[in-house]
């Protein structure tokens, strides 16, 4: 394995005080130590959100078209120096190669597209008055101003720098704070950014578990985003609640595969593959559903049960592995619960489910289940692990109940070979999401197309205009140019009601919004 890049030079960018505690964290792929990372205090938040607050005002007042450049700048030395942040990565998730470069090509993706679109999406809109020709109205967009980052261990690159790209392009600044576990993909990101431009103060890092660390920045910032479990979800909702502050939340997901009768078999199986268990299952829109048409369900398990036991599971650095690690023993934990839970009420176990120690200390085997009832753990709790469950149905109906039978609502994944059905299918599905003939990666890959979530799945609202646009208010500016709308006495009353009445009606003839 290769020697790992100097670390406390990226820990040395966590605004932590110079005697900190250190919580020394492990990587997944062998249980050794990674890295001694300085942990932040409650006011270590303090401190860093006035910081942010005082850069933030030369940030916003920088020309769009500059703060766009930095953000390019950026992009390109991600992609030169992606080498080293692909063995980051893998070091502190354990995740495979290819599942790394991922996060890439989604930081990449997103920070060219609101570099590009960013002053477009923030320009001023000319709005209709109250009276056509005598009033108008601007609306503009202003950042919010410091946006709290709040994110998990499965995606530390992409969940950070993905969010805090767009969040800086609308001219806010931002404090990050990632997993405890996976805080150095976060870190590298921000050296980048510095060396591309990025002013000082304007994107900070803090680093501790959510309490109380996590707590402290949606107590004192301005936005949040958090991305984590649907518990965790609900209190970070509540507190911005009582703080009357917004806040974007993608939280946990049941997705299902659905593999119609006119499927091609050989493309269902490589998309189930993929959609169940990139990233270990630990990705929040993987599948751990399968639907299968009764008429093609045996014809399907029959080529892809093979498939799943020729999985190539590796934790080393470098590409050629199909599926890594869990992040460690609490995942790991997890994964075994809800397999032996399932065993003991009657499930069976196709394929795999047992932990392979002999690969790396947190592997699991890629699993699939049948027979799967609600007295089993894994039917709707969220595994997050390569754990799949297949359940057969008759017919397009069965399927769409199957898909909504569920508290969740991110993401469902259709597979046919009549995509016009499948897009009358779609909106039936209670998801924010629907990939066609394609794992997750066709809906996460569409930058320009919000990832929006249903139920106990959150509020969504990742990519697209409203990616960039959540992280502004809105404020409107209305100029009467002749006259008055505010009237007094009785009969200037009367006259200025009547004149209006006959406004409205010719506008509602020229078909006027």
């Amino acid at each position: 394995m290769r020697a790992a890049p100097h670390l406390s030079d990226l820990t040395d960018a966590i605004v932590a005080e110079p005697d900190a505690d250190v919580r020394r964290i492990r990587s997944p792929l062998d249980d050794k130590p990674l890295v001694d990372l300085p942990l932040s205090t409650t006011s270590d938040v303090t401190c860093a959100v006035q910081v942010g607050r005082a850069a933030q005002r030369a940030w916003q007042a920088l020309n769009p078209g500059r703060r766009a450049a930095i953000v390019l700048d950026f992009h390109d030395r991600l992609l030169a120096g992606q080498d080293e942040l692909l063995d980051l990565i893998q070091r502190e998730t354990g995740k495979t190669r290819a599942n790394a470069f991922e996060e890439i090509a989604e930081v990449a993706n997103v920070a060219r597209h609101y570099a590009r679109r960013a002053a477009s999406l923030l320009a001023p809109r000319r709005r209709r008055g109250a009276l056509p020709m005598l009033a108008t109205a601007t609306q503009t967009r202003q950042p919010r101003g410091v946006v709290g980052i709040v994110t998990p261990w499965n995606y530390p690159f992409a969940l950070t720098l993905g969010e805090a790209t767009a969040a800086l392009l609308a001219g806010n600044a931002v404090l990050l704070r990632p997993d405890p576990r996976t805080s150095l993909s976060a870190l590298w990101g921000l050296r980048q950014l510095r060396e591309a431009g990025l002013p000082p103060g304007v994107l900070q890092v803090v680093t501790g578990d959510g309490d109380p660390i996590g707590e402290a920045v949606i107590r004192c910032t301005d936005y949040v985003s958090f991305t984590g479990s649907t518990r965790t979800g609900r209190m970070v909702a509540l507190l911005a609640a009582h703080r009357l502050i917004g806040c974007h939340l993608e939280l946990g997901g049941k997705n299902a595969l659905y593999v119609r009768a006119d499927a091609n078999l050989d493309a269902a199986v490589r998309i189930a593959l993929s959609s169940a268990f990139a990233g270990a299952g630990q990705v929040c829109v993987h599948t751990e559903r399968l639907l299968l048409h009764a008429d093609i369900a045996e014809q399907f398990l029959a080529a892809f049960l093979p498939a799943v036991r020729r999985l190539r599971l590796g934790v080393g650095l470098g590409y050629g592995y199909d599926m890594g690690s869990l992040i460690g023993a609490d995942q790991l934990q997890r994964v075994v619960a809800h397999v032996d839970d399932a065993r003991r009420h009657g499930a069976r176990v196709l394929t795999g489910g047992r932990a392979r120690p002999d690969i790396g200390p947190w592997v699991y085997e890629p699993t699939v289940l049948e027979g799967v009832t609600a007295a089993m753990e894994v039917r709707d709790a969220e595994t997050f692990g390569p754990v799949l469950s297949v359940y057969r149905v008759d017919d397009d109906d069965a399927a769409v109940r199957l898909v909504n039978d569920s508290d969740y609502g991110l993401h469902a994944t259709i597979v046919t070979g009549d995509r016009a059905a499948a897009r009358t299918l779609a909106p039936r599905l209670r998801t924010g999401t629907v990939s066609i003939n394609e794992s997750y990666l066709a809906s996460w890959g569409a930058t320009a197309a919000a990832m929006g979530a249903r139920g106990l799945s959150g509020t969504g609202g990742r990519h697209g205009t409203d990616g960039l646009l959540k992280y502004t208010v809105v404020q409107t500016v209305a100029e009467q140019r002749a006259g008055t709308l505010g009237v007094s006495g009785e009969s200037r009353q009367r006259w200025f009601a009547a004149a209006f009445s006959r406004s409205l009606r010719a506008a509602r003839r020229a078909r006027l919004s």
